[in-house]
């Protein structure tokens, strides 16, 4: 067999110009020269003879035959990787790596939690969380990129197809209003108050958003009568505009249980509403389980399950 016309180095270096948009910041990301970095791309065209890069313009974009290139780079790339986390195995978890990732409201409010309980069993190994949309988490898992990941949004189908998806649990979505509110002293609210509330959600385009619109239309909630008086980019945004006295909102309870024990928000329930989203545990079933991924599914979302974990009142366990 001819000898491969590439090295693992000028693949690494292809994937780090076409992540950071141009040769200088790859350098920069790699810690290697500039020059060095043009010159093993030229040395990697000069051997596959062909053009990889589009030099016409101000950003580095790939030709036709750089992107197939790159395909195929995510590939070899991975299984590397996977490679040397099954020889760390070998270490019986005494090193090794664990990548999850989550989307963006699990993996602010929850995943952090479940990474200390991995590392206090398992303190030396290295563990990296990614914080994604749920499609980007859930291709990331596809492509090996992520071990496992925990989401509260829908994927695609091609990806539902390809993926072990798991419910293990459900997080309210809860409607949450100022301590002083004219509504403070009820104690249950009726669907018909709701259309007399000012709310701040997220941005439209959200797709947490997208999600929570969808759960409450199918809760039977007809959200266009709902008056919307402002619209923020983040949880912790709209918490503070609640606990501020500018709205109500519908918030995951796993996102406010320090605002709720500290008496800085309101939470009321409302009459034949109930409001919940699922959690999912997703990996690639055709891909390498490494020992610390193994250990994460069967130690610690067992333990966050249990009755004694302070997350059990927060979330409705499967």
């Amino acid at each position: 067999m001819a000898d491969l016309p590439f090295t693992l180095d000028q693949l690494r270096i292809l994937r780090a110009i076409v992540n950071e948009g141009s040769f200088k910041k790859a350098a920069e990301r790699l810690y290697v020269t500039q020059p060095a970095v043009s010159l093993q791309i030229q040395n990697l065209e000069k051997q596959l003879e062909v053009a990889l890069f589009d030099r016409g313009g101000r950003k580095a974009e790939l030709t036709e035959a750089g992107q197939i290139l790159l395909l195929y780079c995510e590939r070899i790339l991975s299984q590397c990787q996977e490679a040397c986390r099954a020889i760390d195995d070998l270490e019986n978890l005494k090193c090794g790596s664990l990548i999850v990732g989550a989307s963006q409201t699990t993996g602010t409010y929850l995943m952090p939690r479940m990474i200390s309980l991995f590392r206090q069993k398992y303190p030396d190994v290295s563990v990296q969380l990614q914080v994604h949309s749920t499609r980007r988490t859930g291709w990331s898992v596809a492509n090996g990129q992520i071990d496992l990941a925990i989401i509260g949004g829908e994927l695609p189908q091609d990806l539902n197809e390809v993926l072990e998806v798991i419910p293990f649990a459900t997080d309210e979505l809860a409607l949450v209003l100022p301590t002083k509110h004219q509504f403070a002293n009820l104690t249950v609210l009726k669907k018909e108050d709701l259309y007399r509330l000012s709310f701040i959600t997220l941005d439209s385009q959200s797709t947490t958003r997208k999600v929570v619109d969808r759960l409450l239309e199918n809760s039977g909630l007809e959200i266009q009568k709902l008056h919307i008086e402002m619209e923020l980019n983040s949880l912790e945004a709209i918490k503070n505009a609640v606990q501020a006295g500018m709205g109500a909102a519908f918030l995951p309870v796993v996102s406010i249980e320090r605002e709720l024990a500290a008496e800085t928000i309101l939470k009321l329930n409302v009459a034949d509403l109930e409001v919940r989203r699922e959690l999912k545990l997703i990996s690639h079933p055709a891909r390498y389980c490494s020992k610390a991924s193994i250990a994460f599914r069967e130690n610690v979302i067992p333990k966050f399950a249990s009755k004694e974990s302070p997350l059990y009142k927060s979330l409705q366990i499967r």
